[in-house]
Protein backbone atom coordinates (compact mmCIF):
# COMPACT_ATOMS: atom_id res chain seq x y z
CA UNK A 1 0.00 0.00 0.00
CA UNK A 2 1.15 3.21 -0.83
CA UNK A 3 2.20 5.59 1.67
CA UNK A 4 -0.35 7.87 2.92
CA UNK A 5 1.14 10.19 5.01
CA UNK A 6 4.04 13.17 4.08
CA UNK A 7 7.05 12.77 6.43
CA UNK A 8 9.22 15.85 7.61
CA UNK A 9 12.19 15.80 10.66
CA UNK A 10 12.95 19.04 11.93
CA UNK A 11 16.31 19.09 14.53
CA UNK A 12 16.64 21.38 17.06
CA UNK A 13 18.81 21.30 20.14
CA UNK A 14 16.99 20.93 23.95
CA UNK A 15 18.61 23.10 26.73
CA UNK A 16 19.01 20.35 29.89
CA UNK A 17 20.50 21.06 33.51
CA UNK A 18 23.29 18.58 35.42
CA UNK A 19 20.44 16.57 36.65
CA UNK A 20 18.44 16.42 33.48
CA UNK A 21 21.57 14.96 31.60
CA UNK A 22 22.15 12.80 33.95
CA UNK A 23 18.65 10.85 33.39
CA UNK A 24 18.66 11.33 29.81
CA UNK A 25 22.45 10.07 29.70
CA UNK A 26 21.54 6.72 31.64
CA UNK A 27 18.47 6.25 29.32
CA UNK A 28 20.12 5.72 26.44
CA UNK A 29 22.42 3.55 28.17
CA UNK A 30 19.63 1.63 28.90
CA UNK A 31 18.20 2.18 25.63
CA UNK A 32 20.80 0.56 23.78
CA UNK A 33 21.12 -2.56 26.48
CA UNK A 34 17.39 -3.16 25.55
CA UNK A 35 17.86 -2.82 22.14
CA UNK A 36 21.11 -5.44 22.05
CA UNK A 37 18.98 -7.43 24.72
CA UNK A 38 16.38 -8.23 21.80
CA UNK A 39 18.52 -8.45 18.96
CA UNK A 40 20.41 -11.58 20.94
CA UNK A 41 17.33 -13.20 21.57
CA UNK A 42 15.64 -12.69 18.18
CA UNK A 43 19.01 -12.90 15.99
CA UNK A 44 18.68 -15.97 13.76
CA UNK A 45 14.67 -16.82 14.75
CA UNK A 46 12.56 -13.67 13.59
CA UNK A 47 12.61 -10.52 12.34
CA UNK A 48 9.46 -9.10 12.09
CA UNK A 49 8.25 -6.20 14.93
CA UNK A 50 4.79 -8.53 15.54
CA UNK A 51 7.58 -11.51 16.68
CA UNK A 52 10.54 -9.64 17.96
CA UNK A 53 8.44 -7.97 20.53
CA UNK A 54 6.57 -11.04 22.34
CA UNK A 55 9.63 -13.09 22.20
CA UNK A 56 11.86 -10.09 24.08
CA UNK A 57 9.68 -7.92 25.39
CA UNK A 58 9.68 -9.31 29.07
CA UNK A 59 13.50 -9.66 29.44
CA UNK A 60 14.35 -6.33 28.16
CA UNK A 61 11.82 -5.03 31.17
CA UNK A 62 13.49 -7.24 33.33
CA UNK A 63 17.01 -6.73 32.71
CA UNK A 64 16.72 -3.46 32.07
CA UNK A 65 15.55 0.19 34.11
CA UNK A 66 13.29 1.12 30.85
CA UNK A 67 9.60 2.05 30.94
CA UNK A 68 6.72 -0.67 29.65
CA UNK A 69 6.59 1.55 26.18
CA UNK A 70 10.49 1.99 25.82
CA UNK A 71 10.81 -1.73 25.78
CA UNK A 72 8.46 -1.86 23.03
CA UNK A 73 10.14 0.36 21.25
CA UNK A 74 13.28 -1.47 22.03
CA UNK A 75 11.87 -4.38 20.24
CA UNK A 76 10.83 -2.22 17.27
CA UNK A 77 14.39 -0.90 17.03
CA UNK A 78 15.92 -4.49 16.90
CA UNK A 79 13.59 -5.59 14.52
CA UNK A 80 14.44 -2.87 11.86
CA UNK A 81 18.45 -2.97 12.20
CA UNK A 82 17.58 -7.23 11.93
CA UNK A 83 15.51 -6.81 8.44
CA UNK A 84 17.82 -4.29 7.28
CA UNK A 85 20.73 -6.73 7.92
CA UNK A 86 18.80 -9.60 6.38
CA UNK A 87 18.40 -7.60 3.52
CA UNK A 88 21.90 -6.77 3.38
CA UNK A 89 22.89 -10.58 2.94
CA UNK A 90 19.96 -11.23 0.70
CA UNK A 91 22.07 -8.92 -2.24
CA UNK A 92 25.23 -11.11 -1.40
CA UNK A 93 26.59 -8.26 0.89
CA UNK A 94 28.68 -9.35 4.48
CA UNK A 95 25.82 -8.10 7.48
CA UNK A 96 26.99 -9.48 11.07
CA UNK A 97 24.34 -9.35 14.00
CA UNK A 98 23.90 -5.82 14.60
CA UNK A 99 25.39 -4.22 17.62
CA UNK A 100 23.91 -0.65 19.59
CA UNK A 101 26.66 1.52 20.34
CA UNK A 102 25.37 5.50 18.78
CA UNK A 103 24.31 7.37 21.74
CA UNK A 104 20.60 7.32 20.35
CA UNK A 105 17.32 6.37 22.42
CA UNK A 106 13.55 6.56 20.02
CA UNK A 107 10.46 8.88 21.43
CA UNK A 108 6.90 7.89 20.22
CA UNK A 109 3.70 9.96 21.18
CA UNK A 110 3.26 8.03 23.98
CA UNK A 111 7.44 9.22 25.20
CA UNK A 112 7.07 12.52 24.17
CA UNK A 113 5.07 15.79 24.32
CA UNK A 114 5.81 19.16 22.80
CA UNK A 115 4.08 22.08 24.55
CA UNK A 116 3.07 25.67 23.06
CA UNK A 117 5.46 27.41 24.88
CA UNK A 118 8.59 25.77 22.94
CA UNK A 119 9.56 22.75 25.94
CA UNK A 120 9.12 19.53 25.31
CA UNK A 121 8.33 16.59 28.23
CA UNK A 122 10.58 13.09 27.62
CA UNK A 123 10.27 9.82 29.43
CA UNK A 124 13.43 8.99 31.28
CA UNK A 125 13.99 5.47 33.12
CA UNK A 126 13.17 7.39 36.49
CA UNK A 127 10.70 10.42 35.73
CA UNK A 128 9.94 12.73 32.58
CA UNK A 129 12.00 16.12 32.26
CA UNK A 130 10.85 18.87 30.97
CA UNK A 131 13.32 20.88 28.89
CA UNK A 132 13.39 24.01 26.66
CA UNK A 133 13.46 23.69 22.67
CA UNK A 134 16.83 25.68 21.76
CA UNK A 135 14.89 27.36 18.40
CA UNK A 136 16.47 30.54 16.49
CA UNK A 137 15.46 33.63 18.35
CA UNK A 138 14.12 35.26 15.28
CA UNK A 139 11.23 32.93 15.29
CA UNK A 140 11.90 32.22 11.27
CA UNK A 141 13.99 28.90 11.73
CA UNK A 142 12.95 25.93 9.66
CA UNK A 143 11.21 24.04 12.39
CA UNK A 144 8.35 26.87 12.82
CA UNK A 145 6.59 25.54 9.41
CA UNK A 146 5.98 22.32 11.54
CA UNK A 147 5.69 23.50 15.40
CA UNK A 148 3.03 26.08 14.71
CA UNK A 149 1.22 24.12 11.92
CA UNK A 150 -2.18 22.22 12.99
CA UNK A 151 -1.33 20.29 9.77
CA UNK A 152 1.25 18.52 10.95
CA UNK A 153 1.38 15.87 13.49
CA UNK A 154 4.29 14.57 15.97
CA UNK A 155 4.97 10.94 15.17
CA UNK A 156 8.25 9.21 16.30
CA UNK A 157 11.14 11.17 17.46
CA UNK A 158 15.18 10.31 18.20
CA UNK A 159 16.91 11.95 20.33
CA UNK A 160 20.85 12.29 20.17
CA UNK A 161 23.97 13.58 21.98
CA UNK A 162 26.78 15.18 19.95
CA UNK A 163 29.84 16.80 21.32
CA UNK A 164 27.85 16.70 24.67
CA UNK A 165 24.76 18.30 23.01
CA UNK A 166 21.24 16.73 23.03
CA UNK A 167 19.57 17.39 19.94
CA UNK A 168 15.88 16.08 19.30
CA UNK A 169 15.29 14.99 15.64
CA UNK A 170 11.67 15.49 15.50
CA UNK A 171 9.71 13.50 12.76
CA UNK A 172 6.49 14.96 12.01
CA UNK A 173 3.74 13.60 8.89
CA UNK A 174 0.71 14.97 7.73
CA UNK A 175 -1.48 12.98 5.08
CA UNK A 176 -1.41 13.51 1.42
CA UNK A 177 -3.41 15.46 -0.51
CA UNK A 178 -5.63 14.28 -3.58
CA UNK A 179 -2.98 15.67 -5.74
CA UNK A 180 -0.08 14.06 -4.06
CA UNK A 181 -1.61 10.88 -3.76
CA UNK A 182 -2.50 11.05 -7.66
CA UNK A 183 0.92 12.29 -9.07
CA UNK A 184 2.20 9.10 -9.72
CA UNK A 185 0.25 8.57 -12.89
CA UNK A 186 -0.03 11.92 -13.94
CA UNK A 187 2.11 15.26 -15.04
CA UNK A 188 5.70 16.11 -15.91
CA UNK A 189 8.83 14.37 -14.71
CA UNK A 190 12.23 15.46 -14.15
CA UNK A 191 14.36 12.28 -14.12
CA UNK A 192 17.84 12.83 -11.99
CA UNK A 193 21.20 10.57 -12.10
CA UNK A 194 23.25 11.02 -9.30
CA UNK A 195 27.10 10.13 -9.43
CA UNK A 196 30.83 10.78 -8.85
CA UNK A 197 32.11 13.57 -11.54
CA UNK A 198 28.64 14.72 -12.05
CA UNK A 199 26.93 14.94 -8.49
CA UNK A 200 23.91 15.33 -10.04
CA UNK A 201 22.20 15.21 -14.11
CA UNK A 202 18.61 15.25 -14.82
CA UNK A 203 16.57 14.75 -18.37
CA UNK A 204 16.62 18.53 -19.52
CA UNK A 205 20.47 18.08 -20.07
CA UNK A 206 21.73 19.95 -16.78
CA UNK A 207 25.13 18.83 -14.78
CA UNK A 208 26.04 19.77 -11.53
CA UNK A 209 29.38 19.17 -11.38
CA UNK A 210 30.80 16.76 -8.32
CA UNK A 211 34.48 16.91 -8.50
CA UNK A 212 35.39 19.19 -6.78
CA UNK A 213 33.35 17.45 -3.38
CA UNK A 214 34.55 14.24 -4.29
CA UNK A 215 37.93 15.22 -3.86
CA UNK A 216 36.94 17.29 -0.50
CA UNK A 217 35.40 13.77 0.70
CA UNK A 218 38.09 11.83 0.06
CA UNK A 219 40.65 14.50 1.36
CA UNK A 220 38.64 14.20 4.47
CA UNK A 221 38.75 10.34 4.28
CA UNK A 222 42.43 10.45 4.69
CA UNK A 223 42.52 12.83 7.61
CA UNK A 224 39.57 10.92 9.80
CA UNK A 225 41.46 7.60 8.80
CA UNK A 226 44.81 8.85 9.93
CA UNK A 227 43.07 10.65 13.31
CA UNK A 228 41.08 7.60 14.37
CA UNK A 229 44.21 5.37 14.19
CA UNK A 230 46.12 8.05 16.49
CA UNK A 231 43.17 7.73 18.85
CA UNK A 232 44.45 10.16 21.48
CA UNK A 233 42.23 12.63 23.08
CA UNK A 234 43.61 15.59 20.75
CA UNK A 235 42.99 13.63 17.76
CA UNK A 236 39.60 13.05 18.64
CA UNK A 237 39.13 16.86 19.56
CA UNK A 238 40.46 17.79 16.22
CA UNK A 239 38.40 14.89 14.26
CA UNK A 240 35.37 16.57 15.29
CA UNK A 241 36.40 19.99 14.54
CA UNK A 242 36.99 19.07 10.98
CA UNK A 243 34.03 16.41 10.80
CA UNK A 244 32.16 19.60 11.56
CA UNK A 245 34.08 21.60 9.00
CA UNK A 246 33.33 19.04 6.74
CA UNK A 247 29.69 18.80 7.49
CA UNK A 248 28.97 22.53 6.52
CA UNK A 249 30.96 22.39 3.95
CA UNK A 250 28.98 19.43 2.45
CA UNK A 251 25.58 20.78 3.40
CA UNK A 252 26.02 24.07 1.55
CA UNK A 253 27.15 23.04 -1.83
CA UNK A 254 24.00 20.30 -1.50
CA UNK A 255 21.48 23.02 -0.63
CA UNK A 256 23.18 24.61 -3.97
CA UNK A 257 22.51 21.63 -5.64
CA UNK A 258 18.77 20.83 -4.54
CA UNK A 259 18.25 24.40 -4.83
CA UNK A 260 19.17 24.10 -8.81
CA UNK A 261 16.73 20.84 -8.97
CA UNK A 262 13.71 22.79 -8.02
CA UNK A 263 14.75 25.55 -10.34
CA UNK A 264 15.27 23.10 -13.27
CA UNK A 265 11.47 21.39 -12.32
CA UNK A 266 9.80 24.92 -12.38
CA UNK A 267 11.85 26.18 -15.87
CA UNK A 268 10.48 23.09 -17.18
CA UNK A 269 6.53 23.24 -15.41
CA UNK A 270 7.34 19.40 -14.01
CA UNK A 271 5.52 18.22 -11.31
CA UNK A 272 7.36 15.39 -10.59
CA UNK A 273 11.43 14.97 -9.74
CA UNK A 274 12.43 11.59 -9.89
CA UNK A 275 15.88 10.07 -8.18
CA UNK A 276 16.99 6.91 -8.54
CA UNK A 277 16.59 4.57 -5.49
CA UNK A 278 19.32 5.33 -3.32
CA UNK A 279 19.60 1.53 -1.69
CA UNK A 280 23.42 0.25 -2.71
CA UNK A 281 24.21 3.89 -4.59
CA UNK A 282 27.71 3.89 -3.07
CA UNK A 283 28.26 0.53 -4.45
CA UNK A 284 27.21 1.37 -7.68
CA UNK A 285 28.95 4.78 -7.86
CA UNK A 286 32.43 3.45 -6.03
CA UNK A 287 31.89 6.61 -4.68
CA UNK A 288 34.01 7.98 -1.47
CA UNK A 289 33.42 7.43 2.56
CA UNK A 290 30.57 10.72 2.59
CA UNK A 291 28.94 10.29 -0.54
CA UNK A 292 25.72 7.36 0.12
CA UNK A 293 25.88 10.16 3.40
CA UNK A 294 25.55 13.08 0.50
CA UNK A 295 23.32 11.13 -1.54
CA UNK A 296 20.80 10.75 1.13
CA UNK A 297 20.90 14.36 2.55
CA UNK A 298 20.89 16.06 -1.10
CA UNK A 299 17.21 13.90 -1.64
CA UNK A 300 15.81 14.38 1.10
CA UNK A 301 16.91 18.51 0.96
CA UNK A 302 15.10 18.42 -2.47
CA UNK A 303 12.17 16.44 -0.75
CA UNK A 304 11.55 19.63 1.51
CA UNK A 305 11.73 22.41 -0.85
CA UNK A 306 9.68 20.50 -3.26
CA UNK A 307 6.70 20.53 -1.11
CA UNK A 308 7.19 24.12 -0.57
CA UNK A 309 7.13 24.65 -4.27
CA UNK A 310 4.23 22.33 -4.99
CA UNK A 311 5.96 19.54 -6.52
CA UNK A 312 6.63 15.36 -5.30
CA UNK A 313 9.84 14.03 -5.21
CA UNK A 314 9.81 10.18 -6.03
CA UNK A 315 12.39 7.27 -6.12
CA UNK A 316 12.38 4.12 -8.77
CA UNK A 317 14.52 1.06 -8.91
CA UNK A 318 18.10 1.87 -11.06
CA UNK A 319 18.62 -1.40 -12.52
CA UNK A 320 20.26 -0.97 -15.88
CA UNK A 321 19.36 2.60 -16.14
CA UNK A 322 23.35 2.87 -17.10
CA UNK A 323 23.04 0.26 -19.71
CA UNK A 324 19.91 1.00 -21.07
CA UNK A 325 19.71 3.09 -24.35
CA UNK A 326 16.95 5.96 -23.31
CA UNK A 327 16.18 6.15 -27.30
CA UNK A 328 15.50 2.46 -28.32
CA UNK A 329 15.40 0.92 -24.74
CA UNK A 330 18.49 -1.49 -25.47
CA UNK A 331 20.12 -2.76 -22.88
CA UNK A 332 23.85 -4.46 -22.77
CA UNK A 333 26.96 -3.71 -20.70
CA UNK A 334 28.90 -2.75 -23.61
CA UNK A 335 26.67 0.07 -24.80
CA UNK A 336 28.77 2.07 -21.89
CA UNK A 337 32.13 2.67 -23.31
CA UNK A 338 33.55 4.52 -20.47
CA UNK A 339 32.35 6.58 -17.17
CA UNK A 340 31.66 9.56 -19.53
CA UNK A 341 30.21 8.50 -23.05
CA UNK A 342 27.79 5.78 -23.66
CA UNK A 343 26.88 4.70 -27.40
CA UNK A 344 24.20 2.51 -28.40
CA UNK A 345 25.13 -0.81 -30.17
CA UNK A 346 21.85 -1.35 -31.57
CA UNK A 347 20.78 2.32 -32.88
CA UNK A 348 23.82 3.95 -32.71
CA UNK A 349 22.54 6.89 -30.21
CA UNK A 350 25.24 8.65 -28.24
CA UNK A 351 25.22 10.46 -25.02
CA UNK A 352 26.85 11.55 -21.94
CA UNK A 353 26.53 8.22 -19.82
CA UNK A 354 24.70 10.32 -17.08
CA UNK A 355 21.93 12.25 -19.39
CA UNK A 356 21.21 8.80 -20.49
CA UNK A 357 20.03 7.50 -17.19
CA UNK A 358 18.32 10.81 -15.86
CA UNK A 359 16.54 10.27 -19.18
CA UNK A 360 16.35 6.20 -17.99
CA UNK A 361 15.06 6.88 -14.42
CA UNK A 362 12.77 9.69 -15.42
CA UNK A 363 10.77 7.26 -18.27
CA UNK A 364 10.76 4.30 -15.92
CA UNK A 365 8.82 6.67 -13.07
CA UNK A 366 6.05 7.81 -16.28
CA UNK A 367 5.68 3.81 -17.78
CA UNK A 368 4.39 3.15 -14.03
CA UNK A 369 0.99 4.79 -15.30
CA UNK A 370 0.63 3.01 -18.04
CA UNK A 371 1.60 -0.68 -16.29
CA UNK A 372 -1.12 -0.17 -13.69
CA UNK A 373 -4.42 -2.12 -14.04
CA UNK A 374 -6.16 1.12 -14.71
CA UNK A 375 -3.90 2.57 -17.48
CA UNK A 376 -4.73 5.90 -16.43
CA UNK A 377 -1.24 7.14 -16.33
CA UNK A 378 -0.84 10.70 -18.66
CA UNK A 379 2.98 11.40 -17.48
CA UNK A 380 5.43 12.72 -19.54
CA UNK A 381 9.01 13.38 -18.99
CA UNK A 382 10.39 16.28 -19.91
CA UNK A 383 13.55 16.64 -21.90
CA UNK A 384 15.19 20.10 -22.74
CA UNK A 385 13.27 20.87 -26.04
CA UNK A 386 10.31 18.96 -25.20
CA UNK A 387 8.51 16.41 -23.25
CA UNK A 388 7.96 12.60 -24.38
CA UNK A 389 5.31 10.30 -23.80
CA UNK A 390 5.81 5.98 -22.99
CA UNK A 391 4.47 5.38 -26.60
CA UNK A 392 7.20 7.78 -28.23
CA UNK A 393 5.25 10.86 -28.68
CA UNK A 394 7.22 14.00 -28.75
CA UNK A 395 5.65 17.64 -27.75
CA UNK A 396 8.07 20.27 -28.72
CA UNK A 397 9.11 23.65 -26.44
CA UNK A 398 7.87 26.66 -27.88
CA UNK A 399 10.02 28.68 -30.41
CA UNK A 400 13.66 29.13 -28.72
CA UNK A 401 14.83 25.77 -27.12
CA UNK A 402 17.11 23.55 -29.13
CA UNK A 403 16.42 20.23 -30.87
CA UNK A 404 16.68 17.70 -28.78
CA UNK A 405 19.36 15.76 -30.48
CA UNK A 406 21.65 18.54 -30.51
CA UNK A 407 21.55 19.24 -26.89
CA UNK A 408 24.81 20.08 -24.98
CA UNK A 409 25.13 19.58 -21.21
CA UNK A 410 25.17 22.88 -19.63
CA UNK A 411 27.36 22.49 -17.07
CA UNK A 412 28.02 23.80 -13.28
CA UNK A 413 30.66 23.18 -10.63
CA UNK A 414 29.06 22.46 -7.00
CA UNK A 415 31.13 24.38 -5.03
Amino acid sequence: MPEEYVRRTAITRISVDDEQRELLEETITEWKRGCQIATDLAWGKCSKKSDVQPLAYDTVRGETDLGSQHAILATHQSAQAITSCLERQSNGKVASKPTFSAPTVKYDTRTLTLFDDDTVSLTTIESRVRCPLALPNDGDGYQRQYLDSEEWDVTESTLTVRDGEFFLHLGFRREKTDTERNTAENGTVLGVDLGIENLAVTSTAFFFDGRELTHRLQEFETVRTGLQQTGTRSARRTLAQASGRQLRYVRDILHRVSNALIAEALRYDCDIIVFENLTGIRDRTCGAWGHRWAFRTLYEQTEYKAEVAGLAVRQVGAGYTSQRCSECGFVSDENRQSRCRFNCHKCGAEANTDYNAAKNIGMRYVRRGQQSSRRTGNSQLALKSGTVNPNGGFSAYPDGFEAEFTDKPESRRAQ
